[in-house]
């Protein structure tokens, strides 16, 4: 039997369009006051959800079994869970995969479809059954502070290309994908979690980059697609981001681009909308734009504030109850769909990584990194230590939720038997840290310096010790670039750059593999970093293996 809004009151009506966050690792009151009163549709996972993954496979049962009280429905179970520097599950027991820019480098769809249908495989094991991944913005702003490793890179081909592949990972093992964040964040120098951005391309512009990869990812079904807290002038004169522009959402999006899927906000909480708007008038705007579903992640009051402004203006008539009904058949034909395939998809052991997945995660990554520029300062010389400058990592964006603080690139050097010394600093240094730091690598014959940051520019304290090391005579020096690849053109000419897109495990192993001679550097740059480092870049005809 097909499930429809016929059945259902306005407020279950209402209480499916809204996806909720709460913070708790069982069901707390704050589950039960949107599961049970407001019947929301839908709940998304943050890391303070997590635990332990058998845990989190009992909160999912758990919030179902809820749901199965006050709704015929299961509920849409969410979580950013890209790969990468963004997963909110990195526990033991997780396959850690790649992110997308990591994938971009190697440039191989095979690998982003079976990344995708690992990933996928491990979160329909834990309840999880639709992931707010992939990102399908072309990242052509090299001073992106938000998008920038999380894009696949910046030709909107081979975005589409491997973003389609993920997509259909996912969703044949059973995970909703929700491509992001249309109509293109990517050509942005402000993060919408705490600002408006706005792009001023024109349509035809628009056509042949941002909404290309959208384009292929609608042709190839996807199932969800994620609004952007961003102006787009082109399309919605009047300023109004394109989570709120029903020229964007239904005019663009449904009517010109015949996606028939559904249509998720990014979280209103963020201030793009929170600021400017208010949450629950967000709310209302977003439906009327053409939303099936609004994401609200985090507070209870602004959770069933917005949930009461849109049932409110159903009842007056400034939402019609035919925009409603068509949004939630929307939202249970995918719950629909989605429960049917689970059951005929065979159940994935929780917490198990077979040792062929991480035999491939670590083919993939040592396909990614990418070796820059080699002034014949690789592959290091065994029988000499090496300080592996390390820096202390935080959460560098509002969305990073995966902090490989514990495995470092010295560990992964410690791997192949080299003597390696971890000298940690901070991301960002005063200058006497910085004269400490140099300090302390004086005296070493080979230097490797990590670099990091997600910001428009690496901090200052990272450039000047870089500066500082590179006066420093009869030495080798060498630069990994763990996450931005933009890193060097903050820097001073330096004789070594390699980039690993990410500082997690497995891309760690393969830079040290890289460093050692033991791995060749296979990964061509998916950005342009300059003039001189194109598009397509790799520095590799230089590299010796050992």
């Amino acid at each position: 039997m097909k499930w429809t809004a016929a059945d259902l009151s306005l407020e279950q009506k209402v209480g499916q369009m809204f996806i909720c966050g709460f913070n708790a690792l069982t069901p707390n009151e704050h589950a039960n006051i949107l599961i049970e009163q407001f019947q929301v549709g839908g709940i998304c996972y943050f890391r303070r959800n997590v635990k332990t993954l058998p845990q989190l496979a009992e909160l999912s049962a758990s919030l179902q079994q809820l749901a199965s009280g006050s709704q015929p429905f299961p509920l849409l179970i969410s979580i950013d869970q890209e790969g990468g520097m963004v997963a909110r599950i990195d526990h033991e027991g997780i396959s850690r995969i790649p992110g997308n820019m990591a994938l971009g480098a190697a440039g191989s769809a095979e690998d982003a479809y079976r990344v995708a249908q690992i990933g996928a495989r491990e979160l329909r094991s834990l309840g999880v059954n639709m992931n707010f991944a992939p990102c399908l913005d072309v990242n052509n702003n090299p001073r992106n502070p938000v998008i920038g490793v999380r894009s696949f890179g910046e030709d909107p081909h081979a975005v589409a290309e491997l973003g389609t592949a993920a997509i259909k990972g996912y969703q044949e093992e059973g995970v909703s994908a929700t491509a992001k964040h249309f109509p293109g964040h990517g050509d942005t120098s402000v993060d919408s979690h705490l600002g408006r951005a706005s792009v001023p391309h024109d349509l035809e512009r628009l056509r042949s980059v941002e909404l290309f990869p959208f384009a292929q990812a609608i042709k190839d079904g996807v199932d969800a697609i994620m609004t952007a807290h961003v102006s787009f002038p082109a399309i919605e004169p009047s300023d109004l981001p394109a989570t709120l522009s029903q020229a964007v959402l239904t005019g663009l999006l449904r009517e010109e681009m015949g996606f028939e899927g559904l249509i998720v906000t990014d979280c209103l909480e963020m201030h793009a909308i929170s600021k400017e708007y208010g949450i629950p008038e967000g709310a209302i705007r977003a439906i009327e734009a053409g939303a099936d579903c609004v994401l609200v992640s985090h507070t209870l009051s602004e959770q069933t504030a917005a949930i009461t402004a849109v049932i409110e203006a159903v009842r007056s008539g400034r939402l019609s109850v035919e925009l409603i009904d068509k949004a939630v058949d929307r939202i249970l034909a995918l719950k629909q769909r989605n429960a049917k395939l689970v059951e005929e998809l065979p159940v994935h052991p929780i917490g198990e990584v077979a040792a062929e997945t991480k035999q491939l995660l670590a083919q993939i990554a040592g396909r990614g990194i990418t070796l820059v520029k080699d002034e014949g300062q690789l592959p290091l010389k065994p029988e000499q230590a090496v300080a592996v400058i390390w820096p202390e990592l935080l959460q560098a964006t509002q969305v990073d939720e995966a902090w490989s603080k514990s495995y470092t690139l010295g560990d992964a050097l410690r791997s192949y038997g080299v003597q390696a010394d971890d000298l940690r600093v901070g991301t960002d240094m005063s200058d006497e840290e910085v004269e400490q730091a140099v300090k302390a690598a004086e005296g070493y014959k080979q230097i490797v310096v990590a670099t990091y940051t997600s910001e428009s520019r690496l901090p200052q304290g990272q450039q000047k010790l870089v500066s500082r090391l590179s006066e420093l005579k009869d030495v080798t020096l060498v630069i990994v670039a763990t996450r931005n690849p933009y890193d060097i053109n903050d820097l001073p000419p330096v004789p070594a750059y390699l980039c690993s897109y990410e500082n997690t495990p497995y891309y760690m192993n393969a830079a040290a593999g890289v460093l050692v001679g033991k791995v060749k550097p296979e990964g061509k740059l998916p950005v342009r970093i300059s003039k001189t480092y194109p598009l397509g870049w790799t520095g590799n005809q230089d590299y010796v293996n050992n």
